[in-house]
């Protein structure tokens, strides 16, 4: 069980410039100690004098801003870690929501198409835009009238648990998911406006339209459960034999049929291999075939060679 201690230290040091952490763990570290050494001196049990120490020295994210001289103010100090979190929560995926949602609409009105993506970022742009504008207005205004938010003290029970052996960070997490989100959009929104107009001036998909009564949907399907993979790898923290066998199975899920369908040449939309003179010739054709192939296998055999090793490390 980590103790309270390098919970708090976990927490502040995260806020601080890495260059500093080593410096200031040390010192904060020894002062901890310090402090908890005088009040077991005066008869208090070590786990209550840990409690009563750290919950003097207050919010981590508030002493992390004081050791790197960060001044936690923009409308002002008192409501400043508030508003923060609040943007931040909302920020982390409203206006992404909102510019999917849009863009799909966009994709699927008929006389709309030509638009989508752009009318996704821009939609999103703007939410996010209106988000910080009016939560940064309310929280101003609750200042400068003094208006009490009643929220509760800071304790040491909030402190996040603290895992020296995390592999998956929230940052590697996020980045997957967002990827993942926007090929699982991709894949319906090509349908619909490719970018590539046919000889009548329409859309012209670059998937072959056929693989709407089997195969896109389940690449859909192993690309929404390869989501709900990612968040459970960050609630493990780090690789383990169950997730790498997991990772495995859905990476062989969309590779095979992928591997399968361009090497007899049933992924792409002939009408769109016969759009491109240079792509038409069998050659060339067969040539972007094989560039598909291995690259996929390549992307495959690494990601699952790379989680069973970091697997392997763990229990090593």
């Amino acid at each position: 069980m980590t103790s309270l201690t390098d919970r708090y230290l976990a927490a502040t040091l995260r806020s601080v410039p890495a260059a500093r952490r080593e410096e200031i763990a040390t010192e904060l570290r020894a002062s901890i100690d310090d402090m908890i050494e005088g009040r077991t001196a005066d008869g208090h049990d070590t786990a209550t004098a840990e409690r009563e120490v750290l919950t003097e020295l207050g919010n981590p994210a508030q002493l992390a801003a004081r050791y790197a001289d960060r001044r936690l103010q923009l409308i002002g100090p008192t409501y400043y870690l508030a508003w923060e979190r609040l943007l931040k929560l909302l920020l982390s995926f409203i206006p992404a929501l909102v510019g999917v949602v849009v863009g799909l609409l966009e994709a699927t009105d008929g006389d709309k198409t030509g638009g989508a993506v752009g009318a996704g970022i821009g939609s999103a742009i703007e939410v996010a835009i209106q988000i910080a504008f009016w939560v940064t207005l309310v929280f101003a205004i609750l200042e400068r009238t003094n208006t009490p938010l009643n929220l509760p003290e800071w304790t040491v029970d909030q402190l996040p648990e603290y895992r020296a052996d995390r592999q998956i960070t929230l940052t590697d997490t996020a980045a997957a998911i967002g990827w993942l989100v926007l090929v699982i959009a991709y894949l319906p929104v090509q349908h619909f406006h490719s970018f590539v107009p046919n000889p009548d001036g329409g859309n012209l998909p670059i998937l072959d339209p056929a693989l709407w009564n089997f195969w896109l949907p389940f690449l859909i399907a192993v690309l929404v459960a390869t989501v709900g993979l990612e968040f459970a790898k960050y609630r493990a923290g780090r690789w383990t034999w169950p997730l790498v066998a997991v990772n495995a199975l859905l990476d062989l899920a969309f590779a095979v049929p992928v591997i399968w369908l361009m090497s007899t040449d049933r992924l792409l939309n002939p009408d769109f291999v016969a759009r491109w003179e240079w792509l038409g010739r069998e050659e060339n054709l067969n040539t972007v075939a094989t560039v598909v192939v291995v690259s996929t296998i390549l992307i495959t055999l690494w990601d699952i060679i790379d989680s069973a090793i970091k697997a392997y490390r763990n229990r090593h």
